[in-house]
C-alpha cells in the first residue's frame, strides 16, 4: 500500500477560492442544521467544512489536494505543504479532532447530541480563522 502522503492530485491554485466557497457553504449548512437541532447533520457538515478548508489551503499553497477516502491524509498533506509554526500546529490539532469525528458521525449509528456538535463546532471555529488568515481572506 502506498503511503498516505502520495495520494494527492494536482489542482490549479486558482481553484482555491472554489474550495473555500464550498467550505463556507458546508459551514453555513452546519449552522442551519444546528439551529434545527439536526445534530448528526450539523456534525458531518462541520467536518466536511474542515476538509474543504484544508483542500483550499493546500491548493492555494502547493497546488495539490488529497484524493480518496482517507481524510487523515489531508492532515498529513497540510503538514507537508504549509510551513507550520505554533499557530499552525495548534490548528492542525483542531483539524485532527474534526477528522476523528467523521466516521463516527457518519457511519457509527451514534446519535449525536448538542454537546457533541458543540465540541466539533469549537474545533471548526478555531481551525477556520487560521486557514482564512493564510488564504488572505
Amino acid at each position: 500500500m502506498s503511503p498516505r502522503g502520495s495520494r494527492r492530485v494536482p489542482v490549479s491554485p486558482s481553484k482555491s477560492r472554489d474550495y473555500l466557497h464550498v467550505a463556507e457553504n458546508f459551514r453555513q449548512g452546519a449552522e442551519a442544521a444546528r439551529a434545527f437541532e439536526y445534530w448528526n447533520a450539523a456534525g458531518l457538515l462541520a467536518v466536511h467544512a474542515a476538509i474543504a478548508y484544508t483542500d483550499a489551503l493546500t491548493i492555494h499553497v502547493g497546488g495539490v489536494k488529497c484524493r480518496g477516502e482517507d481524510h487523515m491524509a489531508a492532515a498529513d498533506l497540510l503538514r507537508e505543504i504549509v510551513l507550520m509554526d505554533d499557530a499552525g500546529n495548534k490548528a492542525a490539532v483542531h483539524l485532527l479532532r474534526l477528522l476523528e469525528q467523521k466516521n463516527l458521525v457518519s457511519y457509527s449509528g451514534e446519535i449525536y447530541a448538542e454537546r457533541d456538535v458543540e465540541t466539533i463546532w469549537k474545533h471548526l471555529e478555531r481551525y477556520r480563522p487560521w486557514v482564512l488568515g493564510l488564504l488572505g481572506s
